[in-house]
């Protein structure tokens, strides 16, 4: 069944308001998510991926087309809330979604705000934090955490509204290597454990490996989808779209060009490793 389905979606920007030019950001977006998909989003700065993004849960409505979100129209006002309640964001700054001064408290913020009782924001605030694996952090001020750990935070604050789908707009950006493992090891979790739709918008060609479809956002076009292995494998293309590739598969590409016998889909180390081992 489908999650979010993008129909055919235009999108402009205006410099203000009584500016007659407009800028297309998104030009004829087509594309189905599935419930319980893992798709990444790629493209270069200004591609139009954040702003697709932002039209998964209204915060943008399309100029032409439509954005469909469990069978409801995002451009349908009086269900505005039932969109949002479904499809969840968290942003590139854990610090500006963080509202509270407790851990605990900043998680129920949202909870609170849709009414739901005190006891049951207790069990979802206490759910949340151990999906994300922060519940030891419950009492503590996000101040004192990691750039890694207040993302969970967000995270985890997002998973207390009970969403079918986190979309995720380049979360890991701020983030050390180390924040970003995290982050990625909680998004994987929450959609093989927990079932939740996640829609990852990032520029770490190492993170939307881990997807089960890869979209190729390029000057607000749908250029490029597929499983990860199909398209990074398209390394002259996506080279000239501006992007990088996962290092292996540029390993593998530049060996073929040397002449060796290599298959060029390879995306682990591993697999590396046995390929070369197979040459001797």
């Amino acid at each position: 069944m489908e999650m979010i389905k993008v129909e055919n979606v235009h999108y402009f920007y205006k410099k203000d308001i009584n500016d007659e030019v407009k800028t297309v950001a998104l030009e004829g977006i087509n594309l189905e998510i599935k419930k319980g998909e893992f798709v990444a989003i790629i493209g270069h700065n200004g591609s139009g991926k954040s702003t697709l993004a932002k039209h998964f849960n209204a915060i943008l409505l399309p100029d032409n087309g439509r954005v469909i979100v469990e069978g409801i129209d995002t451009r349908d006002n009086e269900h505005l809330w039932d969109i949002r309640s479904k499809v969840g964001m968290v942003f590139q700054n854990p610090d500006n979604q963080i509202v509270a001064t407790i851990v605990e408290e900043d998680v129920a913020f949202g909870p609170e705000n849709l009414g739901v009782p005190s006891e049951e924001i207790r069990k979802r605030v206490d759910d949340a934090l151990k999906a994300v694996e922060m519940i030891d952090y419950a009492k503590h001020g996000p101040h004192l955490l990691s750039g890694g750990q207040k993302q969970r935070v967000a995270i985890a604050g997002v998973l207390a509204m009970k969403p079918s789908c986190i979309v995720l707009d380049e979360p890991t950006a701020m983030l050390d290597p180390s924040g970003r493992k995290e982050v990625l090891q909680t998004i994987k979790r929450l959609n093989m454990e927990e079932g939740i739709t996640i829609v990852l918008i990032t520029h770490f060609m190492e993170e939307a490996v881990e997807a089960d479809r890869v979209v190729v956002i390029s000057d607000g076009k749908v250029v490029l989808e597929g499983i990860p292995r199909e398209v990074f494998k398209k390394v002259t293309l996506l080279k000239k779209l501006g992007l990088d590739v996962p290092q292996m598969m540029q390993l593998a590409h530049d060996l073929r060009k040397e002449g060796l016998d290599i298959n060029e889909d390879i995306l682990t180390i591993e697999e590396m490793v046995d390929a070369l081992c197979q040459l001797k």
